[in-house]
């Protein structure tokens, strides 16, 4: 499926001149507009608070205090977007960030993160995600792959049984060849900036793979990282510990900068 990308991704960028690159200088294809991302991000916000209870009281107060730290680092664009957190009452230990600055956390993630620098990771990496428009890629990447395996249907004439079958066969080589690479990818990328981020905000950068070491004592099993949109925790631990002497300069800077968040914990 090597011969895949140019066709799905290389040829659209060219004739929609939609090519741009991450924080990392990582080439990226990004096809939604704003408009239309922070709409998306609005509507999956409001939907996870008719699903969930919220909490409030010390909780709330407590991630939004780090989270606010972390918000202030971020350029003025994504700074300035008005945030808007909320505290989830749910035993899976998860977080997200949605486009439009919406963000919330799960009360099973506040069991897992030990300490304010810990929960500051997973909020700086989930910001991370948004910083570097991984929802946009995403949506656009899998918009050029179900275009592409279109092209080749009709130029191949792939329209019988066997056609069809065969057809079949590409799309789980686009799926396990293209949009899972681009997650795990993603995944790693919103590590690398929410390591700095964090660092930059006065958080222990240390602590993001304490995290990771809790998430993979807590954690049941999970599915081999070629099977996953996500790296394996040991894959994630790795990244960050090749980063650290980078992040620890930038927590130095901040600290003596006076950036020294105070977050109690509940």
């Amino acid at each position: 499926m090597r011969w895949f990308r140019p066709l799905a991704i290389g040829a659209l960028c060219a004739a929609l001149a939609a090519c741009t690159t991450s924080p990392t200088g990582r080439s990226q294809l990004l096809l939604l507009s704003d408009q239309q991302l922070n709409e998306m991000g609005r509507e999956a916000f409001m939907q996870y608070q008719q699903d969930l209870p919220t909490a409030g009281g010390a909780s709330q107060r407590y991630v939004q205090c780090i989270a606010d730290a972390v918000v202030a680092e971020l350029p003025p664009q994504e700074r300035d977007q008005g945030w808007e957190i909320r505290v989830f009452e749910s035993e899976q230990p998860n977080a997200f960030a949605l486009p439009g600055g919406y963000m919330g956390v799960n009360t099973g993630m506040l069991d897992i993160a030990e300490n304010q620098d810990q929960l500051a990771s997973v909020i700086a990496h989930e910001i991370a995600h948004v910083l570097a428009n991984h929802a946009n890629e995403r949506a656009s990447t899998q918009s050029a792959t179900q275009l592409g395996l279109s092209v080749i249907s009709s130029a191949s004439g792939l329209q019988g049984p066997g056609g069809q079958q065969l057809m079949g066969v590409l799309g789980m080589g686009a799926q396990y060849g293209i949009i899972l690479p681009f997650s795990r990818r993603h995944e790693s990328e919103a590590d690398t900036i929410g390591l700095h981020l964090m660092a930059q905000a006065g958080f222990d950068p240390r602590a993001s793979v304490t995290l990771w070491q809790n998430m993979q004592a807590a954690s049941d099993g999970s599915p081999p990282a070629w099977l996953s949109t996500h790296p394996s925790q040991g894959q994630r631990i790795d990244g960050l510990q090749a980063d650290m002497d980078r992040a620890l300069e930038m927590y130095d800077q901040a600290r003596k900068s006076d950036r020294t968040p105070n977050c109690p914990r509940p």
